[in-house]
C-alpha cells in the first residue's frame, strides 16, 4: 500500500491522462477487420514515440503491448491476426509507465450490430464499474466496491468473475491493497485512505462465473461455459473528497451512457 504526496498524485494524474489519451486514440480501430495484432502495433508505437513505455510488454512474460479479450475471454487475451467481426465485442485493457507511475483502464468495444444480450452484458459491466466508484468515499471499505457490483449483476441475472480482481498501483503495476469485485471477508475491510491509487476493473460474466486458462498461451482467461464476458476498468485516486477517476477518456462513455 502507498499513500500517495501532492506530488506523487500529480505523477499519477499525468500518467492517467496519458493512458486515457492512448485509448481515445483507439477507438476507430474497433470496427469489423481491424486486426488485434494491429492494435497492438499502434499501441506499442504511440505510446514509445510519446517517450513512454507500454507496461504489458514482458511483464511476467506477457508478449505485446496490451491485452485484447474478444468475446468469451474473460481476460488477458493477447493480440493476434484475428480481424473483428461484426457481432463481437471485444475488450481492450492498456497501460502505460509515465515517468515510473502507472496508468491502467479497459474498454469493451461493441464491435458493430451485436446481440441484445451481448449489448446487456456490456452495459451492465459498465454499470456495475460506475456504481462502484459512486459507492465509496473517504474512509470506505474495499467491501463497498463489490457489494456494488454484485447487486448490480444479479439485477440482469449475470455473474461476477472471482478470480481476477482489481488492485493497488503506483510505481508498480500490481500492489496493495486488492480489491475483489465481490464483497470477501479477506480483503474486504481494508480502508481507502485519501492518497491511495487503485483499480476498480469489473469482469461480468453472461453465465457462469468461472474461468479457465489456456494451456497454449498460459494467459488468455475464457469462460468456462464459453458465454460472453465484459469489462471496464478505471485507475482511481481517493481524495481527501472523494473518488478521482483518473483515466477518465475525453471521447469515451461516462456515467449514465446508454450502449
Amino acid at each position: 500500500m502507498l499513500i500517495l504526496s501532492q506530488r506523487e498524485r500529480e505523477r499519477m494524474r499525468a500518467a492517467g491522462a496519458f493512458n486515457a489519451k492512448l485509448m481515445d486514440e483507439l477507438r476507430p480501430l474497433a470496427v469489423p477487420g481491424t486486426k488485434l495484432d494491429d492494435i497492438n502495433t499502434f499501441v506499442d508505437g504511440y505510446t514509445r514515440d510519446h517517450g513512454h513505455i507500454p507496461a504489458c510488454v514482458g511483464y511476467k512474460g506477457f508478449p505485446k503491448a496490451l491485452c485484447t479479450s474478444l468475446n468469451e475471454v474473460i481476460c488477458h487475451g493477447i493480440p493476434d491476426d484475428y480481424l473483428l467481426q461484426e457481432g463481437d465485442i471485444v475488450n481492450l485493457d492498456i497501460t502505460s509507465i509515465v515517468d515510473g507511475w502507472h496508468g491502467d483502464q479497459s474498454e469493451t468495444f461493441l464491435i458493430g450490430e451485436v446481440s441484445d444480450t451481448a449489448r446487456r452484458l456490456v452495459q451492465c459491466a459498465f454499470d456495475s464499474l460506475h456504481l462502484a466508484i459512486q459507492a465509496i468515499q473517504p474512509f470506505s471499505k474495499v467491501r463497498e466496491i463489490g457489494a456494488a457490483i454484485v447487486k448490480r449483476a444479479a439485477e440482469d441475472g449475470f455473474s461476477v468473475v472471482r478470480d481476477f480482481q482489481g488492485h493497488g498501483i503506483g510505481r508498480k503495476f500490481h500492489q496493495d491493497p486488492g480489491i475483489p469485485h465481490y464483497p470477501d471477508s479477506f480483503h474486504g475491510g481494508f480502508v481507502l485512505k485519501p492518497g491511495i491509487c487503485f483499480t476498480i476493473e469489473p469482469m461480468i460474466n453472461e453465465g457462469r462465473p468461472h474461468s479457465k486458462i489456456d494451456r497454449s498461451d498460459g494467459w488468455t482467461a475464457r469462460t468456462i461455459d464459453g458465454k460472453l464476458s465484459a469489462q471496464f476498468e478505471h485507475t482511481l485516486l481517493m481524495t481527501e473528497d472523494g473518488p478521482e477517476i483518473l483515466t477518465q477518456t475525453e471521447l469515451g462513455p461516462r456515467f449514465g451512457h446508454t450502449f
